[in-house]
């Protein structure tokens, strides 16, 4: 299989995976000390906001950014300067409105969203991630037009600035509150805030890349003929056919958002009001399973910039009718994305008490929720990669079709899990396990039954599974055995836990590397897919 044409599609994407790990661990720098400071019910109000947020922010800008940067593409491509204009002015100026009606609705009725959400106390929340909404719909102009130009940079650079902004403006303001003796309440809004600030400054470094970009272009098309550079369609045709690429993608961007959010005001509705708990007591539930979210969608975000990088490649083989060549690379994603995400998964799963106890204090309940969560991780990232390989194949309708299903699925087992006084807040990860079960589960039946050839997921399962197992094994004897050679008594304190917890994860780690070199898991043709790929595998010996 040709390793050239993919990495070429996978430098982009290796930018993004550098600015997706740092902006993980300033994430982590974010929500751990928060969570500690705010407390279950503090988080609770930062989270019912920002998935509320995140709602309008998805029906704001998902879809209309990559439709930007398709059609600044194309224009590019062409040498129509005029039209990589009119493209991006008329684009931002529909981000911006799509923008300020969103930040208008969580300025004008925090109070009445916050109860709609069952979650009253939220609405400081509310107001103060408001201002976000327009900030980012107009950041995603500025992307989208850097994006459409093959620039992966200023993205991944404004990403991280929007992060590194969050985290000190965000945890700044929580301190400052804190120690002036707020409410909960307040110091979440003054968490959330930090939101806010991240977003305006990324928005400025965006917008000064942009118009920097744009002179540069300008002047690279001088030389240009003028016919040429005057070329352009109507600012309706543009508009139409921005909507037409958009809209479609915003749609499938959007449900799994949605229903997010639908469970968040669901899982609070029914601890309240079917299963007989105060709301106090529903809100501090729902915190402490917030707490485990940022851990369980870390396989997801780093399984994200494989998933963009494959579709390309995909989709050029089975174009040009190279279905063998495009099946390798189905494999080959497949069998790496596994590698990857599954060992995390298990690693969430087998050592969730420590990593609860140790990063938020947090035992029992939060370390049962992990545990079910962590084994749905796993299930999330072989979602992803299933719909990037069916979206790449022009079976793009298949994913929103299982997404509906798995979403409905997760909403109808909230309803009557989460009700269930004996289940409560256990039914949310539960739920969330079998709705991403089901939907990768269809997904590969897609992939399987749908493409011109299919791929062996037997060469892509069966060995990353033995050597999970082996190395679930050794963490699972190694932490207790750490803690034992650390002297640490039968209630440690959270400062040796993670301690042992850093030892049993770099033997597991040791231990999977080197089950995973025994087994041949992973082949030279998969390296070459990895940038630098080809180098790590001579070091490895791969062949």
């Amino acid at each position: 299989m040709p390793a050239s044409k993919n990495q070429n599609y996978l430098h982009g994407a290796a930018i993004l995976t550098v600015a997706v790990i740092i902006t993980k661990i300033l994430g982590a720098i974010y929500k751990i000390p928060m969570a500690n400071i705010l407390g279950p019910k503090g988080f609770a109000h930062f989270s019912v906001a920002y998935n509320l947020y995140a709602v309008l922010l998805t029906l704001s800008t998902a879809g209309l950014p990559i439709a930007l940067s398709k059609l600044v593409s194309e224009a590019n491509s062409l040498d129509r300067p005029v039209q990589i204009k009119k493209t991006y002015r008329i684009a931002l100026i529909s981000f911006m409105v799509l923008g300020a009606i969103g930040t208008a609705v969580m300025f004008m009725f925090p109070t009445e969203l916050a109860v709609f959400m069952e979650d009253v106390e939220a609405s400081h929340c509310m107001f103060a991630v408001a201002p976000s909404v327009i900030l980012v719909c107009i950041m995603s102009a500025f992307r989208g037009y850097t994006q459409g130009l093959s620039d992966m940079r200023p993205t991944s650079v404004s990403q991280v600035i929007e992060v590194a902004v969050k985290v000190f403006f965000g945890i700044a303001v929580m301190v400052i509150l804190d120690n002036q003796g707020k409410s909960a309440p307040i110091l979440a809004s003054g968490a959330i805030s930090g939101v806010s600030v991240g977003s305006l400054a990324a928005c400025i470094y965006m917008g000064i890349v942009a118009v920097k970009r744009m002179k540069s272009e300008d002047l690279r098309y001088c030389e240009s003929p003028e016919s040429t550079r005057n070329v352009s369609d109507s600012e309706r045709a543009i508009l139409k056919r921005l909507l037409k690429v958009g809209i479609p993608i915003a749609i499938g961007s959007s449900i799994l958002s949605v229903i997010t959010l639908i469970n968040t005001k669901l899982i609070l509705g029914q601890l309240q009001n079917s299963a007989g708990f105060s709301y106090d007591a529903s809100t501090s539930l729902f915190g402490v399973y917030s707490t485990t979210l940022p851990l369980f969608n870390l396989p997801a975000a780093v399984i994200t910039p494989l998933t963009i990088s494959i579709v390309p490649a995909i989709a050029g083989y089975i174009e040009r009718k190279q279905f063998a060549d495009a099946k390798d690379v189905i494999e080959s994603s497949l069998r790496i994305a596994t590698i990857i995400a599954l060992p995390m998964a298990v690693g969430l799963s087998v050592l969730s008490d420590p990593v609860m106890y140790g990063l938020y204090g947090s035992r029992g309940v939060g370390s049962d929720l992990l545990l079910i969560l962590g084994a749905a991780s796993f299930f999330v990232c072989l979602s992803l990669m299933t719909t990037a390989i069916l979206q790449a194949s022009s079976r793009e309708r298949l994913p929103v079709f299982t997404m509906l299903i798995g979403g409905g699925l997760n909403i109808v087992l909230n309803w009557f899990l989460v009700g269930n006084p004996d289940i409560n807040i256990y039914g949310a990860p539960i739920g969330t396990l079998i709705c991403y079960v089901a939907m990768s589960g269809l997904n590969l039946w897609f992939v399987m039954n749908k493409l011109p050839e299919r791929p062996k997921l037997g060469k892509v399962f069966f060995k990353p599974l033995i050597n999970c197992i082996v190395m679930g094994a050794a963490a699972w004897i190694v932490y207790p055995a750490m803690l034992e050679l650390i002297g640490a008594g039968p209630e440690p304190e959270r400062k040796i836990v993670l301690v042992a917890l850093l030892g049993a994860i770099a033997v597991a780690v040791l231990v999977y590397a080197v089950m995973t070199i025994i087994t041949k898991a992973i082949t030279l043709e998969d390296m070459k897919l990895i940038p630098k790929g080809e180098k790590i595998a001579k070091l490895l010996r791969i062949r």
